[in-house]
């Protein structure tokens, strides 16, 4: 009998799954993040070779602005990818959006590596660029909310802390890739090789890769959660007209957790914006305020970023230990306190190596937010809608407050008031501060789908599904 099959309680479920599977399907879920922002900071790092290959010959500003305008629309394009490939997530499944995601994006990464020149097809040239970037965009607005409720789905109870903070290893990573692939170039190859056929390679090199990790992400488990949350959606519909049609998407996310995005906004706007002015930015900000050279501060960025990294899985388990929550306050009080501080002595200091450690102390408390960006989101929402309640507003976020972090900054630079900026980071900070009060901290033995409420909401008995397995 059907009956017979159902669990009745937790005690039923499936054994959790063993270590290495656990591991196998990590890894393909965060090899694809990896590949994706490799790709992204490709175009950043690269673009001053190429904006003259894609635009016509003039001013070099105006050349290296229309790439930066291009760079923008893909930027602006995330907000729809993280609504389409996050409904598409929790509809079809996360295996099958992440690998859609990452085939965008090498699409993207292998059309700038072949598209012709201005010389060659004219205006053709920069419209092939829109397109890619378009498509770049979308992959990458996509790409977080999926990733996010996959890892957070596979991962044993008690480890999800832990397992979901590769997302961010797997993000820095493509970072410090992209740089890499510059500073090999740039060392086996002239400025003029470079800037006739050099750039392609890094996008080569992002397109193959795009393509091994589809294969391997065609390959991986579907989500244990995904499978039920389908089962008990076929169970319902098998119904005999018991009841009212269950809302899906967009309209269950905003009519029955309104309350979580909320949270989901506050928490990403702080994290959000001291990501990129503690990793994008600062980088400027040294060879700008503090003067110090800028092959030296490429490596600071270098070496701080890659420590920052190192930090995510060990943030990420003390979450696991003492809760969400505390992390978060920690991320949130300690760059309150100090970010005018450290961003004052930053900037007036001249050693590289005063400035690698106070970039490593401000990194280690954005740690606390970004270990923490996939499975504190992801434990707010039931499967039905986890994929796009994480990537929406994480995707809105990004393309607003991430993508004006840098312009406010320079903007309060060139008219004389660059300590208001320190404040307007420490002001974003806040708003995670009080967007953490909003979050339900789970309890040890909670199961994914069950009990992560937002303070005030009311009881959905029907939301909660099978327990992790």
């Amino acid at each position: 009998m059907p009956q017979s099959r159902t669990p009745t309680a937790p005690t039923s479920a499936t054994p959790p799954p063993g270590r290495s599977r656990v591991t196998a399907n990590v890894v393909r879920g965060c090899l694809g993040n990896l590949v994706e922002w490799y790709d992204w900071f490709a175009y950043a790092t690269f673009s001053i070779y190429f904006a003259s290959v894609f635009f016509p010959e003039g001013d070099r500003t105006a050349q290296l602005l229309s790439t930066a305008v291009v760079f923008a629309v893909g930027f602006f394009m995330r907000p729809l990818g993280g609504w389409l490939l996050g409904a598409y997530a929790d509809r079809f499944g996360r295996r099958r959006a992440l690998t859609l995601s990452v085939t965008l994006m090498s699409a993207g990464s292998l059309t700038i590596a072949l598209a012709p020149g201005h010389d060659v097809i004219g205006l053709w040239a920069p419209a092939l660029l829109v397109l890619a970037r378009l498509a770049q965009g979308l992959s990458v607005g996509g790409e977080f909310g999926s990733s996010a409720s996959y890892l957070s789905e596979v991962a044993p109870e008690g480890q999800r802390g832990f397992w979901s903070s590769f997302q961010y290893v797997s993000i820095v990573m493509g970072q410090l890739a992209a740089l890499l692939v510059a500073i090999v170039l740039q060392h086996l190859l002239s400025e003029d090789q470079l800037q006739s056929w050099g750039w392609r390679v890094p996008f080569v090199i992002g397109a193959a890769a795009g393509l091994v990790v589809m294969y391997l992400r065609r390959s991986m488990e579907e989500s244990e959660h995904f499978e039920k949350e389908q089962a008990r959606t076929a169970a319902q519909g098998n119904g005999a007209g018991s009841g009212v049609r269950e809302r899906k998407g967009l309209v269950a996310l905003f009519a029955e957790y309104p309350r979580q995005l909320l949270a989901v906004f506050g928490l990403a706007i702080g994290g959000t914006v001291a990501f990129y002015t503690y990793t994008t930015y600062l980088q400027k900000y040294l060879v700008n305020t503090a003067g110090i050279p800028k092959s030296t501060v490429t490596l600071i960025g270098f070496a701080a970023l890659f420590v920052y990294m190192l930090m995510q899985p060990a943030v990420g388990a003390l979450s696991d230990r003492v809760g969400r929550r505390p992390v978060m306050f920690a991320f949130s009080g300690g760059c309150m306190l100090l970010t005018v501080p450290l961003m004052t002595l930053l900037g007036r200091t001249s050693s590289p190596w005063i400035a690698f450690l106070l970039m490593t102390v401000a990194l280690t408390f954005v740690t606390g937010y970004s270990a923490l960006a996939a499975i504190i989101k992801a434990e707010m929402f039931p499967t039905k809608v986890r994929a796009l309640g994480v990537g929406l507003p994480h995707a809105l976020v990004t393309a607003t407050f991430g993508g004006l972090t840098e312009p406010i900054a320079l903007a309060l630079k060139g008219g004389g008031r660059e300590n208001l900026f320190f404040w307007y980071v420490t002001g974003c900070v806040g708003l995670t501060f009080l967007a953490t009060l909003l979050v339900r901290e789970p309890s040890r033995t909670s199961h994914l789908d069950g009990g992560t409420e937002a303070p005030g909401a009311s009881p959905q008995p029907s939301r909660t599904t099978a327990p992790l397995a």
